[in-house]
C-alpha cells in the first residue's frame, strides 16, 4: 500500500497542483494540505514543500513560512526520520527552518538561498542538475544513477546559495551539496550556474539524508509535452525528464 505524501500549501504557494500531479503519476499517494489544516500533517508519511511565494516572501524568501505552525509538524516528522523534500520556495523554507543543511539549531539558519547574482533579478531558465553525491547518501537519491543528470527550470529571484566560508567548507566536506548546476553533457563549470550560487549548488541535503532542498523545479520539466522533441500520441502525457527524481522520491517513501 502506498504511503501518504502531504504537499503543503502556505498562503502564496503556487506550484502545488503540478507537484501533486507528478507525484501521483510516479506512483505516490499525494494530497494537498492547506495551512488551515496543518494539524492533519502527523497522519502523513512524507512531506513535500512546493514552490511559490509563501507569505509574499516578506522579510526574505521562506522566512515567515519557516515559523508557520505547519513547520512544527514538519520539523517533528523530520526528526523522526520522515522524508522531506522542498522545491524552490519550499527549499528556501527548509533552509530558514534550519532543517537543511541541519548544521545548526532548528530555526536558526546557517545558510540561505538569497538574491541572485551578478544582477539581483528574477531568472527563468532551463537548467541541468547533476547528482554530486553517492546515490546512497539519501534514500531519496537511491533510485538515481551515479552522476545522474536531471532537467529542470530555475525560476527564482533568490536562489543563490550563500553562507560563511566556514559553513561552505562544512557543506562541501560533509557531502551536503546533493546537486550542482551542469551543462547538458554533464560537464560542470561556472558558466552552468545561472545565479552565482556558492559551490555551484542547486540542492542541499541534511546530515541524516532525509531532508532535501532543491532550488530548480523538476516538475516543470516532468512531462513529455514539456520538451521541444516531444512525441506524438498518448506518449506526450507520459512523465519524463524531471520525473526521474520524483520516481526516486516516491520509491523511497513507499520502501
Amino acid at each position: 500500500m502506498s504511503k501518504r505524501i502531504a504537499v503543503l500549501v502556505f498562503p502564496g504557494t503556487n506550484s502545488e497542483e503540478e507537484t501533486v500531479r507528478l507525484l501521483r503519476a510516479c506512483g505516490g499517494d499525494a494530497h494537498l494540505v492547506h495551512w488551515s489544516h496543518g494539524k492533519l500533517l502527523p497522519g502523513f508519511d512524507a512531506y513535500v514543500l512546493p514552490g511559490g511565494f509563501a507569505y509574499e516572501d516578506r522579510i526574505r524568501a521562506g522566512a515567515i513560512a519557516a515559523h508557520d505552525e505547519m513547520m512544527d509538524y514538519v520539523i517533528e516528522g523530520a526528526r523522526a526520520g520522515k522524508l522531506v523534500y522542498g522545491i524552490c520556495n519550499g527549499a528556501q523554507i527548509l533552509l530558514e527552518a534550519g532543517l537543511v543543511p541541519g548544521t545548526g539549531e532548528v530555526r536558526r539558519p546557517t545558510a540561505a538561498f538569497t538574491r541572485n547574482g551578478p544582477v539581483p533579478h528574477f531568472i527563468n531558465t532551463h537548467v541541468w542538475l547533476k547528482l554530486a553525491v553517492d546515490p546512497q547518501r539519501s534514500p531519496m537519491l537511491r533510485g538515481l544513477e551515479r552522476d545522474a543528470l536531471i532537467p529542470a527550470w530555475a525560476s527564482h529571484g533568490e536562489g543563490r546559495l550563500a553562507a560563511s566560508e566556514a559553513e561552505l567548507r562544512a557543506l562541501r566536506e560533509g557531502g551536503h551539496v546533493a546537486f550542482v548546476y551542469a551543462h547538458a553533457d554533464g560537464s560542470v563549470d561556472d558558466t552552468a550556474i545561472p545565479n552565482q550560487a556558492a559551490l555551484g549548488c542547486a540542492a542541499l541535503v541534511n546530515r541524516e539524508g532525509n531532508v532535501l532542498a532543491m532550488m530548480p523545479h523538476p516538475e516543470r520539466d516532468g512531462w513529455t509535452f514539456n520538451h521541444p522533441d516531444r512525441r506524438r500520441g498518448n506518449a506526450i502525457l507520459e512523465p519524463s525528464g524531471g520525473a526521474v527524481f520524483f520516481r526516486s522520491f516516491v520509491q523511497a517513501v513507499n520502501a
